[in-house]
């Protein structure tokens, strides 16, 4: 390829180096801007559909997702108290199978040190703040806290759901609190061998709340996330380092599997989940937004990170496809993307609902809905285990 288009990505998480990774083994020439000063994820494991990770395999990341993951044998959906089986799907080697590959269970620390290791160190500029931007017909230019300018033909804003870029492009707009908040923890597995969990993700749903774990890190830790709903958020009223007793409290009469499993963390988290409503539009001239900083969705379809793995993928084909007109190309990613990810935002906030169901007639006919058509099964979600984000074929130009 002999275009050599200049690309500035900010953010320096998980889709945003996924991003300058595929934009880079296009024939770009990119550079990764990320505020802190070090490349690092927040949070606990991810659960990973065969849609991302076959992106990723494409980037020729197959060996380190294949180091550092998990492949679940199946997914288990379970009733918050007795622990009846609600409904359950076959995950791998079926993923591999239907959709050319795995379902991967891994920490965000692990697939970010993975990306990573696919991206020149050198390309990557810690501790820049991105504070204004401004764009001519030519060039698009950026200027960061630490007094640096730089000049780009493209700018990538992946960075968050409080993302900058977003917010000098369309304005500033504050994230809403969603009503959950998420405790979280890893548990070495030695302390809960005697539970001979299966190789698996687990869902437990009940009233207001909803419990999942999973192994990661080589199969050494099971990650847990315990969702509840509260009115209302108050970071005075809360710390990020929550006690073992009150993600227990917050748990107390659900199965003994779970309070177990919480029991036996050695810390626990906090997480507040914020949200924003889809936008109509992300790109502006040169620059466009990409993962949460454009399309934030609950995590309740599994498909966040996923969904910015995604966006990588189309945006270096769209620019590829189109090296003469930037501006056209980032606006044929805008439209190529945008269905696709509002139809997950829709189907994720829907899905807070149905994993809260108090038990009564609306949780007894979900139950029997799941039991009927188990809506888990990969061959049911082939919509969007078999999307391919890169082929361009039929999409608006």
């Amino acid at each position: 390829m002999e275009s050599r288009i200049k690309i500035a990505v900010i953010g320096g998480g998980i889709g945003g180096l996924n991003a300058a990774v595929a934009l880079s083994k296009a024939g770009f020439d990119v550079e990764l801007y990320e505020q802190a000063p070090e490349l690092t994820e927040v949070g606990g494991g991810i659960n990973m559909g065969p849609n991302a990770v076959r992106v990723l395999y494409r980037l020729g990341l197959r060996e380190g997702l294949e180091r550092e993951g998990v492949q679940p044998l199946g997914s288990h959906q379970r009733r918050w108290d007795d622990g009846r089986t609600l409904q359950r799907a076959a995950l791998n080697p079926r993923c591999e199978q239907l959709y050319g590959a795995p379902h991967i269970t891994i920490h965000r620390a692990d697939l970010l040190a993975v990306i990573a290791a696919a991206f020149p160190a050198e390309r990557v500029h810690l501790g820049h703040r991105l504070v204004g931007l401004t764009q001519s017909a030519s060039a698009i230019e950026a200027w960061f806290e630490n007094g640096r300018r730089v000049r780009a033909d493209v700018l990538v804003g992946a960075d968050g759901i409080h993302s900058t870029v977003r917010a000098r492009l369309f304005g500033d707009e504050a994230p809403q609190f969603a009503g959950c908040v998420a405790y979280r923890g890893l548990v070495p597995v030695e302390r809960i061998a005697d539970l001979n969990l299966e190789l698996g993700s687990q869902s437990w749903v009940g009233p207001g709340g909803h419990f999942v774990h999973y192994f990661v890190s080589r199969g050494r830790l099971l990650n847990f996330v315990g969702w509840t709903e509260h009115d209302t958020w108050n970071r005075e009223d809360w710390t990020d380092r929550a006690t073992i007793a009150r993600a227990l409290a917050a748990f107390t009469g659900w199965h003994p599997q779970v309070r177990r499993i919480i029991a036996a963390a050695e810390t626990c988290f906090i997480w507040a989940l914020f949200d924003r409503d889809p936008l109509p539009r992300w790109s502006q001239g040169r620059a466009t937004l990409l993962g949460d900083a454009c399309h934030p969705m609950y995590p309740f379809m599994g498909q966040g990170a996923a969904q910015a793995i995604e966006d990588g993928a189309a945006l270096a084909a769209c620019l590829a496809a189109d090296t003469g007109d930037p501006a056209a190309a980032l606006h044929r990613y805008e439209r190529l993307r945008l269905p696709r990810v509002t139809r997950l935002q829709q189907m994720s906030r829907a899905n807070k609902h149905r994993f809260h169901m108090r038990d009564g007639p609306e949780q007894e006919a979900r139950d029997a809905q799941w039991a009927a058509a188990p809506d888990r099964d990969p061959e049911a979600l082939r919509w969007l285990f078999g999307h391919d984000p890169a082929a361009l074929d039929g999409a608006p130009a």
